[in-house]
C-alpha cells in the first residue's frame, strides 16, 4: 500500500526588493537600511550636523516613476542633517557617503514612513528605494561653533583650523549666492573675512591667509555689486588689489563699480588694466564696449546742458539790451 502523497507548499517568489536586498550592505545593523554603491565618492565621510547638497529620487516597489524627487531642480536646496531631513534612513545613508558618491538604498518602514505610511502616496508598512547622489557637504556645525568662540579662544587653535572654518564660511556664502540670496551670502563672506582679519600669523604663513582672503574679498565685491552698492563693492575690490595688484577679477569688479558710480575715467583705468591681464576675456571686453557707450551718452548730455546754459545767457543779454 502506497503512502498518500502530501501536496508540498510552495514559497511565494521573492519580490523585486527582496532580490535586490540580498546584494546590499547592511549599514543600520538590523537590515533596516541597506546600501548599494553605484559610483564611489572621494574624501571624508559626511559628518553629523553637516549641511548636505544632494540629488535624490524615491521609489515604491513596482513603480517606475518616483513618488518624490528633487532632480528637476537646477540647484538643489542645502539641507542640514538633524533638521531638514525627515527620513531616518536617509540620514543614516548620508552619513555613510562621501562627496561625489551615488548610491541606492532600501529603507524598511521603521526607517522610512512607518506602519501608517503617508497617504495617499505611501501605503502602510512600505519599504522604499532611494537613489541619492551626494554633490557636496559642508561641516557648518563645526564652523558655527568656532565662530561663537571669543577671539582669545580662537587663537588657541592652529592656523589650519581657522583657514578650514573660513573656507567653509566662504563655501556656504557661494551656495547662497548661487541661490540669489546675496544678502545672506555677504554675511557669510564677512564672517570668514573677520576670522582672517583678527588672526595674527607669522610672516612665513601670511601667504596662506592672503590667498584665502583674496577669494573672499573678490566674492564680497561681487555680492555688493548684486546688492546695488557699488561704493562698497569698490572698497572690497581695492582691498583685493592690495593683495594682488594684477588680479583681473579684482580690476574688473572695480571697473564695474566705477561704471555704476558714473566715474567713467576711473572705470576705464581699471578695465584697461584688467584687459591687459586677460586680453581675450569676453566679460571685460564687453564691459569696455558698454563703458564707451555710456561715456558717449554722458558727453552728449554734458554738451546739451552747456548749450542750454549758454543759450539761456545769450537770451538774457539780449533782453537786457532792449
Amino acid at each position: 500500500m502506497r503512502a498518500s502523497s502530501r501536496p508540498q507548499s510552495k514559497m511565494p517568489p521573492a519580490s523585486q526588493y527582496q532580490r535586490l536586498s540580498q546584494k546590499m550592505l547592511d549599514i543600520s545593523g538590523d537590515r533596516g537600511v541597506l546600501k548599494d554603491v553605484i559610483r564611489e565618492g572621494a574624501g571624508d565621510l559626511v559628518t553629523p550636523d553637516a549641511s548636505v547638497l544632494v540629488k535624490y529620487s524615491g521609489y515604491l516597489e513596482h513603480m517606475d516613476k518616483p513618488f518624490d524627487s528633487n532632480c528637476f531642480r537646477k540647484t538643489p536646496r542645502l539641507m542640514k542633517l538633524g533638521e531638514d531631513i525627515t527620513l531616518w534612513g536617509m540620514e543614516l545613508g548620508l552619513l555613510s557617503m562621501r562627496k561625489g558618491e551615488l548610491a541606492r538604498f532600501l529603507f524598511k518602514p521603521t526607517y522610512a514612513y512607518g506602519a501608517l505610511g503617508c497617504p495617499p502616496l505611501i501605503p502602510p508598512n512600505a519599504t522604499v528605494l532611494f537613489e541619492i547622489e551626494l554633490l557636496d557637504f559642508l561641516d557648518s556645525a563645526e564652523s558655527d561653533k568656532f565662530c561663537a568662540l571669543s577671539a582669545e579662544q580662537q587663537d588657541q587653535f592652529p592656523l589650519q583650523k581657522v583657514l578650514k572654518v573660513a573656507t567653509t564660511e566662504k563655501d556656504l556664502g557661494n551656495y547662497l549666492f548661487h541661490q540669489n540670496r546675496f544678502y545672506d551670502a555677504k554675511v557669510r563672506y564677512k564672517r570668514a573675512l573677520l576670522l582672517l582679519h583678527r588672526r595674527l600669523v607669522p610672516h612665513e604663513e601670511q601667504h596662506l591667509v592672503e590667498a584665502t582672503k583674496l577669494l573672499i574679498l573678490l566674492n564680497l565685491s561681487l555680492a555688493y555689486l548684486k546688492l546695488h552698492r557699488p561704493a562698497t563693492a569698490l572698497r572690497y575690490g581695492e582691498q583685493a588689489l592690495v593683495i594682488d595688484q594684477k588680479n583681473a577679477k579684482a580690476l574688473f569688479r572695480c571697473g564695474q563699480a566705477c561704471v555704476l558710480l558714473t566715474d567713467y575715467e576711473q572705470a576705464r583705468d581699471f578695465l584697461v588694466r584688467a584687459q591687459k591681464e586677460q586680453p581675450f576675456n569676453h566679460d571685460i571686453n564687453n564691459e569696455l564696449k558698454k563703458l564707451a557707450s555710456y561715456y558717449r551718452d554722458y558727453m552728449d548730455r554734458e554738451k546739451e546742458m552747456c548749450h542750454r546754459m549758454f543759450a539761456s545767457r545769450e537770451n538774457g543779454s539780449t533782453v537786457g539790451e532792449q
